[in-house]
């Protein structure tokens, strides 16, 4: 029994590390968002290393989405990246102060509008540490480290516009922060249930081969 414990108390700690290690990176929310909408974005930074986080450059998706604001953060500055049109195409924030500690994170806010014909919005993120490394968030989808995607659907047919020319599509929240809280909520929510699923089978498999085992005489 003593042996079983321990072989469950491992498989546990085990699927909890590599849930960590599977949501902890920068990414850009809402994860979903409508053509034409005009959108609070919000970048979620996790520290993960034992030495602070005190740089984040994003470099927008610039034929898709046009940002134009950004949230003033407290112990953090921001620089504007700009092309010779003079359109926005990356932001860098640097903190004034300690930075995001190994147990810290962090959220820096920004607005734009998505195109109307965007289908997807790539964010490169790269995030620099107190010791001048750097983590590159500029991978595909399922790499070690994958550049946060925005999913965009179709501008809906018949949706009116406001005096700015915005989607308001229909279904989608005019409420930026409860836009981006929700998007949380829903994009936070994979690693987790695949470490559910990972717990679940490790210790099936234990309980089968601890059936399988014949009785000591």
């Amino acid at each position: 029994m003593k042996k079983t414990a321990i072989m469950l108390s491992l498989c546990f700690t085990l699927v909890l590390l590599a849930s960590g290690i599977a949501s902890a990176h920068v990414t850009v929310l809402p994860n979903q968002s409508v053509q034409g909408t005009y959108e609070k974005f919000a970048v979620r930074v996790p520290t993960e290393k034992d030495i602070p986080t005190v740089k984040v450059e994003i470099k927008f998706p610039v034929d898709d989405v046009s940002i134009s604001r950004f949230e003033p953060k407290p112990g953090w500055k921001y620089d504007i990246a700009k092309d010779a049109a003079g359109k926005i195409t990356g932001v860098t924030w640097t903190a004034t102060g300690d930075g995001l500690s190994a147990t810290e994170f962090g959220e820096f806010y920004m607005q734009g509008k998505v195109g109307d014909k965007a289908t997807k919005l790539v964010w490169k993120a790269y995030q620099t540490y107190k010791d001048g490394s750097v983590v590159e968030w500029v991978g595909a989808e399922g790499s070690d480290k994958p550049a946060s995607v925005t999913a965009v659907a179709p501008k809906p047919a018949g949706a009116a516009a406001d005096s700015h020319g915005n989607t308001a599509a229909a279904g989608h929240s005019g409420n930026a922060a409860a836009s981006s809280q929700g998007s949380t909520a829903g994009g936070s929510q994979a690693p987790l249930y695949l470490s559910a699923a990972a717990l679940v089978v490790a210790v099936l498999a234990l309980i089968a081969a601890l059936l399988r085992r014949k009785p000591s005489r």
